[in-house]
C-alpha cells in the first residue's frame, strides 16, 4: 500500500535541490522555484527566522552550515517554533515544514501539470521503505517454493524469482527440487515457464531480469521480446515484418537471433526484415535492394534475388560493400592519449557495474563496447553524461552511483547527440535547427522588393504572424484529429502547402521565393547559394554528414532517427570548436547503411580535430581534410573535442582511437572492465568477445 506496487517512492533529492553548495541561501543555493531569497519574499521571511533561531547567516555558503541546521532547513523544525515577522500580520510563532516536505506535499496535491513537472525534476526514485522494492505485501511474500538441504538451495518467494535474470531463472527452474505431489501439480506450469524463458534466451535477452520495467527497455529489446512471444505461439502461415531486429545486439548474439528467425521461417511463415546488418543479409533467402541514393535519389528497385545477384549488381552500393569493392578502411595509425588529459571515473556502481574504475582519454574518439547488458549505458548515460550535465551545463538530473570523477577541468560542456526528433511540429526543419534559416531570411529581407514594402527578416519566419499563412500557422499542413486513431495531416487549402501568404511569396532572390528555397535539396541549395559564403558553409556541413538529398525546409516530423541525428551533428560541425567539448552518442549507427556509417565515422573524427596546431612558425589553422589525411600524426596530439560512443557496429569500432570493453557477460555476469586500449590491443585480448569478432575486421589494415 505504501508504494501501490511500484516498488519505489519518489523523493526530492537534496543534491539536485542544492546543486552548488558553495552558494549561500541569499545567493539562491536552493534551486527550486519559490525558494529564492529575494528581500520581502515569503521564503526569505522563513529563512531569516531560521537564521535567527539557529544562529547562522543567510550569506554563509551551504557547505559551511552545521549539519543539523541544514537538516532543519530541508526537513523542517518539527515541534520547534520559529518566529516569523510579517508586515501584514506582525510576529507569530510557527513550525517550519521544511523545503523538501513542502515540495513533496505540493507534488501530491497540485493540479497544475507545469508545477508537478517542475517539482518532479528535483526528485529521485528510491526503494520503498515498507517493501524494500519487492512491490508486494508481507503476506504474499511469505509464500515460497523450492529449497533443498542436499544442495543448500534456499526457498524463494515470487519477488526473489522476478529479480533473477532470464538465464538464472532458466537454470533455477531446471534444478528446482519439489515434492512428489508438487511435481505433479507443477509439471505443466514448469514446462510453460521453461519454454518461455528459453525463447527469451534464444533471442539474446538472457541478461534481462524478469522484473525489468518496460520503460527502461531499448527499442531492440522490446522488439525481441515480442519476437520471443511469436516463437512461442507456433503459428504457421503468418507474414512477419521486422524493422532492424539486430538493434542493440552484440555480434556474439547475432547468430542466435538469425537462428530464431530461421525457426520462424521453417515453421511455414514468411519474414520480411528491414536490415543493414551484414550477417542478416548473408543469411537471407532473398534480398531486395532499393536505391541507388536516398530521398529523391532513391526509390528504385536496383536488384532482387539471392546474395550472389546483389554482389554482381554494379548499381548496388549494398552489393559493393558486401563484396568488398567498397570498404571502411582501418586507420593507418592510432592517435595516442595525452598523459595529462583523462576523464577518470572511480567506483562506478550503477545497476550491474561492480565498483569499477574507468579512464577515458580526452581529445580522442573513444568507443565503449561489450555484449548487451554489460553496463555500457549505466556507465556512459547514467553516470558520466548525467553528472557532467549537472556540473558543466548547470542542469540537475539525478545520476548513477559512483565514487568520484576527475578531469572536469579539461571540459567546458557536454552534448548528447541522440536520434530524438529535432522538433515536434512541421515548422521545425534542418534550416531552423542548424541556424542557416536566419541567414536566408536576412538575405530575403535585404532584397529591393522587401525594402520597398518595409518587410524585415521576421516577415519570412513561419513561427510569427505577418508573413506566414495563418490558416495553417506556417505548417503548410493542417492537422485533423481522428478520435481513437492517429492524427492525420493534410495540405493547407489556403496556401497549398507553401506556408506563406501571397505577399511574402512575391519577394524573390535570384527569381526564387522563400518557399522555393525551402523546397530545394541541400545539394541544390549549395549550388544556388555558392555566392553567399555564410549560407554555403552551413549547408556544406549538412552535405558532409550525408544529407545532401534532404530538403532545406523538410519538416522534422518526416525525418528518421538517423537523419535527425545527422542534422544535430551538422549543427555541431558548423560551430567553432572549443576543443573542450565532450560529445556522447548511444549507438549512432542505428538505422544507417554501410555507406552512411562511412560518412558518420568521418564526421565523428572531425569533431575531435583541433582547429589550430602549434608549430615552430606559430599557430596554423588546420583544415579538416588535412587532419584526416594526417590521422595518427604526432602533431595532432594537441587534441580537439572528445567523442564518447556506445556501439556494437564493428566497422565503427575498428576506427576508434581507444576502446573500453565491458563485460564479459550481460546482467550479473557483466559490469567489469574486460580490457582497454586500441582496437588492436582489444582484439588481442582472449577474454573479450568484442575482440574476438573485431580481429577479422583489422586484417585489411595494411590495404586500407
Amino acid at each position: 500500500p505504501d508504494c501501490t506496487g511500484l516498488g519505489y517512492v519518489s523523493k526530492v533529492d537534496p543534491d539536485m535541490l542544492i546543486p552548488d553548495t558553495c552558494l549561500s541561501l541569499r545567493q539562491g543555493a536552493v534551486h527550486a522555484k519559490g525558494w529564492g531569497c529575494d528581500y520581502g519574499s515569503i521564503s526569505e521571511m522563513y529563512f531569516s527566522a531560521l537564521a535567527k533561531k539557529y544562529k547562522f547567516k543567510l550569506d554563509t555558503p551551504v557547505e559551511k552550515l552545521p549539519v543539523d541546521v541544514l537538516a532543519k532547513i530541508l526537513y523542517g523544525t518539527g515541534d520547534d517554533k520559529i518566529v516569523i515577522e510579517a508586515s501584514y500580520a506582525g510576529e507569530r510563532a510557527v513550525s517550519f515544514e521544511g523545503v523538501i516536505p513542502n515540495m513533496e506535499r505540493r507534488y501530491r496535491e497540485t493540479t497544475s501539470t507545469a508545477a508537478r513537472d517542475d517539482i518532479r525534476s528535483y526528485m529521485n526514485d528510491l526503494p520503498c521503505p515498507a517493501c524494500h522494492g519487492n512491490r508486494l505485501c508481507p503476506e504474499v511474500l511469505s509464500v515460497t517454493i523450492g529449497g533443498n538441504s542436499n544442495d543448500n538451495s534456499h526457498e524463494v518467494n515470487i519477488s526473489d524469482c522476478c529479480k533473477m535474470s532470464v538465464g538464472d531463472a532458466l537454470e533455477y527452474t531446471s534444478k528446482i527440487q519439489l515434492s512428489q505431489r508438487s511435481q505433479v501439480i507443477a509439471a505443466p506450469i514448469m514446462k510453460e515457464i521453461r519454454t518461455r524463458l528459453g525463447f527469451l534466451n534464444s533471442v539474446g535477452l538472457s541478461y534481462l531480469t524478469l522484473s525489468r520495467s518496460a520503460a527502461t527497455l531499448s527499442g531492440g529489446e522490446s522488439q525481441r521480446i515480442r519476437l520471443a512471444t511469436q516463437i512461442g505461439s507456433s503459428l504457421t502461415g503468418v507474414l512477419y515484418v521486422l524493422d532492424e531486429p539486430s538493434i542493440g545486439l552484440h555480434q556474439r548474439d547475432n547468430n542466435r537471433l538469425i537462428d530464431t528467425l530461421k525457426k520462424l521461417r521453417d515453421l511455414g511463415n514468411t519474414l520480411i526484415v528491414v536490415e543493414h546488418d551484414e550477417d542478416t543479409m548473408r543469411a537471407a533467402d532473398y534480398i531486395v535492394d532499393i536505391g541507388p541514393g536516398a530521398g529523391t535519389g532513391g526509390g528504385e528497385i536496383l536488384c532482387a534475388g539471392k546474395l550472389s545477384d546483389i554482389l554482381k549488381c554494379p548499381k548496388s552500393i549494398t552489393g559493393q560493400y558486401l563484396s568488398g569493392v567498397k570498404k571502411i578502411p582501418v586507420p593507418p595509425a592510432r592517435r595516442k592519449p595525452l598523459k595529462d588529459k583523462w576523464l577518470v571515473v572511480k567506483g562506478a556502481a550503477e545497476n550491474n557495474l561492480k565498483n569499477i574504475d574507468v579512464k577515458i582519454p580526452l581529445g580522442l574518439f573513444t568507443c565503449v563496447t561489450g555484449v548487451s547488458g554489460s553496463g555500457k549505458s549505466s556507465l556512459v548515460n547514467e553516470i558520466i553524461y548525467k553528472y557532467l550535465v549537472h556540473k558543466l551545463n548547470r542542469a540537475h538530473p539525478s545520476h548513477g552511483k559512483f565514487g568520484s570523477i576527475e578531469g572536469l577541468q579539461h571540459l567546458d560542456k557536454i552534448i548528447d547527440i541522440d536520434q530524438s526528433p529535432i522538433g515536434r511540429t512541421p515548422r521545425s526543419n534542418p534550416a531552423t535547427y542548424t541556424g542557416v534559416f536566419t541567414d536566408i531570411r536576412d538575405l530575403f529581407a535585404g532584397t529591393q522588393t522587401a525594402k520597398l514594402k518595409g518587410y524585415e527578416a521576421g516577415r519570412f519566419s513561419f513561427n510569427i504572424k505577418g508573413g506566414r499563412c495563418e490558416a495553417c500557422q506556417g505548417d503548410g499542413v493542417c492537422k485533423i484529429e481522428m478520435h481513437f486513431l492517429p492524427d492525420v495531416y493534410v495540405p493547407c487549402e489556403v496556401c497549398k502547402g507553401k506556408r506563406y501568404n501571397r505577399e511574402t511569396l512575391e519577394v524573390k532572390w535570384n527569381d526564387k521565393s522563400i518557399y522555393d528555397v525551402l523546397e530545394m535539396t541541400v545539394t541544390d541549395g549549395l549550388e544556388f547559394f555558392k555566392s553567399m559564403p555564410k549560407i554555403h558553409r552551413r549547408l556544406k556541413t549538412l552535405e558532409d554528414v550525408g544529407l545532401g538529398y534532404v530538403k532545406i525546409g523538410q519538416p522534422a516530423t518526416t525525418l528518421s532517427g538517423g537523419e535527425a541525428q545527422r542534422v544535430k551533428l551538422a549543427a555541431e560541425l558548423s560551430k567553432r570548436a572549443t576543443g573542450r567539448t565532450i560529445y556522447v552518442l548511444d549507438e549512432p549507427t542505428t538505422g544507417l547503411h554501410a555507406a552512411d556509417v562511412h560518412k558518420l565515422i568521418e564526421v565523428l573524427y572531425k569533431l575531435t580535430l583541433p582547429t589550430t596546431i602549434s608549430t615552430a612558425d606559430g599557430d596554423v589553422e588546420l583544415s579538416s581534410d588535412a587532419g584526416i589525411l594526417a590521422r595518427g600524426g604526432d602533431f595532432l596530439q594537441q587534441g580537439g573535442n572528445t567523442v564518447l560512443v556506445i556501439e556494437h557496429n564493428l566497422d565503427l569500432i575498428k576506427t576508434a582511437d581507444y576502446i573500453i570493453d565491458l563485460g564479459p557477460e550481460g546482467g550479473d555476469g557483466g559490469g567489469t572492465v574486460v580490457c582497454c586500449g586500441t582496437p588492436e590491443e582489444v582484439a588481442a585480448c582472449e577474454k573479450s568477445y568484442t575482440g574476438q569478432f573485431l580481429k577479422p575486421y583489422l586484417k585489411d589494415k595494411n590495404k586500407g
